[in-house]
């Protein structure tokens, strides 16, 4: 059970609590291109948490001239600004950010708080630790940063995985950005996601029956577990173990803020331009299921664009998975580039917005 489930932790890149204490290694450093330079910017500096990251910058971009500007969000578990994946090297983000900047865009990447602080924060925050310290607060923090800046003229946020499922709330809570791009977002509670997760790493994985079936076992025991999340009090959400890994304590409150803050109410209020991405050979982020509910949520919107890419995957490069396991091996082990033409209709949605 344990060899199969931490296969899925690493597929699904949920391993926010297991991954906290882990100490931030070193930060990629600032790369010019021949379009772009890059700044280096402290997010959050002065405060107890300031991160490294990079700001790209289009040459020629003035207070005279200013460009449009994008902030990067990762998805789950501690990352560097590159979201380099520790195996391939892949380093998605930074690809997006030096094709954009190389297209007219600024763009703004950091590490990640609980690359950073994993350490301390499992220290100070305990059982409180929740997507406002992991990643919201941060992102606006970053967003200031290019509002204040005179070579910039409109703030866009690019979210992944989980940063595009927090994009709205990010949005609605400070980040006041004048577009939205979800990449293979959902407005499903995160627990659902984790179980077809596991459910799909074990029904493909080369197991007896009886595996298989006491190892389904052990995981509707665990969704059953987070079926009890939402009745439970913050006190008793911070204090109750999930039984998964020897997950630490406070992981329960963790989903249960989240779930009280759910996609659907922050999307549903939003009237910023989005534009919604999805690889059609996604195994970790379903294109049936939630880029199908996206749609749905945000049918009838005549600002909202929808882009299916049939052959790529969560971190949209050229996929040739058939299953989940297959996926979870290419994510972390073939090297990749994000798709060229994925980067550039980002940049084409960007630059023709007024």
């Amino acid at each position: 059970m344990k060899r199969i489930l931490q296969q899925s932790r690493i597929a699904v890149a949920l391993a926010v609590a297991a991954a906290l204490a882990m100490a931030g290694c070193a930060t990629p450093g600032a790369v010019d291109g021949p379009a772009y330079f890059a700044e280096p910017v402290t997010i959050g500096a002065g405060g107890e948490w300031e991160l490294n990251g990079v700001l790209t910058m289009p040459r020629g971009a003035s207070a005279a001239s200013p460009v449009p500007a994008v902030v990067l969000v990762q998805g789950s578990g501690p990352s560097n600004m590159d979201l380099t994946m520790p195996t391939s090297g892949s380093r998605p983000f930074f690809d997006i950010a030096s094709h954009l900047s190389a297209n007219g865009i600024a763009a703004i990447r950091h590490d990640k708080r609980t690359y950073t602080h994993g350490a301390r924060m499992v220290e100070e925050l305990g059982g409180s630790l929740t997507v406002w310290e992991e990643a919201v607060e941060d992102a606006i923090l970053a967003a200031r940063i290019l509002r204040a800046d005179p070579r910039v003229s409109r703030v866009y946020v690019v979210g992944l995985s989980l940063g595009g499922m927090l994009a709205p709330r990010i949005h609605a809570s400070g980040g006041d950005f004048d577009g939205l791009v979800l990449m293979a977002g959902s407005p499903r509670l995160l627990t659902d996601i984790m179980i077809e997760q596991f459910r799909a790493n074990i029904t493909a994985a080369p197991l007896s029956d009886a595996e298989r079936g006491a190892l389904l076992g052990m995981v509707d025991a665990l969704d059953a577990q987070f079926a009890t999340i939402p009745g439970m009090s913050a006190a008793e959400a911070r204090a109750a173990p999930l039984s998964f890994l020897g997950t630490p304590l406070g992981m329960a409150y963790y989903f249960q803020e989240m779930a009280a803050h759910p996609f659907a109410d922050f999307v549903r209020d939003t009237r910023a331009p989005m534009l919604v991405m999805q690889g059609g050979r996604d195994f970790q982020i379903l294109a049936d299921t939630n880029f199908a509910m996206i749609q749905e949520l945000l049918a009838g919107r005549d600002n909202v664009t929808f882009k299916l890419y049939e052959n790529l995957n969560h971190l949209f490069m050229p996929s040739a998975a058939t299953d989940f396991n297959e996926h979870a091996v290419e994510v972390a082990l073939t090297a990749g580039v994000v798709d060229a033409q994925a980067m550039q209709d980002i940049a084409d949605w960007i630059l023709g917005r007024r």
